[in-house]
């Protein structure tokens, strides 16, 4: 696949979001960055500031996210509208790539688990480095499966989703890093 055909979907945030931006970048992908206005990001190459309208059409009920994620979300401002960002992002990429931690009830930890959880309903191909476990691992549709080197996943539709945690830690961003090279070195 050429990385020039490529579009990156993401929110530009610290963290996950930079590196997958930064890892772009580099490789001549196209980056959309979905934000709002008064939120702070990092990644400032093709940022599209959702407007009231659009941020409402990605809205979902925080009860309904609360009880598929088995936490409580607070119905605050900006709470809200980073899951609607995150709606974006995941809607608009066929391939989703996550950074984080998937807990023991197989969520992923975080507002990032919502773009995951939002992923599976969706039906798209879901990949996520966990960072506690130190390796990738992908939905199979009932269960998450580990990856290993000669399974490790690569970008095969030019408008994925790279998404996750603001706490990146150095094990997840080589495992960024190698997510690029092997997709489009």
């Amino acid at each position: 696949m050429k990385a020039s055909e490529s579009i990156l979907f993401s929110g530009g945030a610290p963290g996950a979001e930079a590196a997958f931006g930064a890892c772009a970048e580099r490789r001549g992908v196209e980056e959309v960055n979905f934000t709002f206005d008064g939120h702070r990001i990092e990644r400032h190459r093709g940022v599209r500031v959702l407007n009231h309208e659009e941020l409402l059409g990605g809205d979902v009920s925080l009860e309904y996210v609360s009880r598929l994620m088995h936490r409580r979300y607070t119905d605050s401002p900006t709470i809200r509208r980073v899951l609607q960002t995150l709606w974006y992002q995941v809607n608009h990429g066929q391939e989703i790539y996550v950074v984080g931690a998937i807990l023991d009830d197989g969520t992923v930890r975080g507002g990032t688990g919502w773009g995951a959880e939002f992923a599976k309903l969706c039906n798209k191909p879901l990949s996520v480095f966990d960072q506690d476990k130190d390796t990738w691992l992908r939905w199979n549709g009932q269960q998450w499966d580990r990856l290993g080197h000669t399974d490790a996943p690569i970008i095969t539709h030019p408008h994925f989703t790279g998404t996750g945690t603001r706490e990146l830690r150095p094990n997840a961003q080589k495992a960024i890093e190698e997510l690029f090279s092997r997709s489009f070195d």
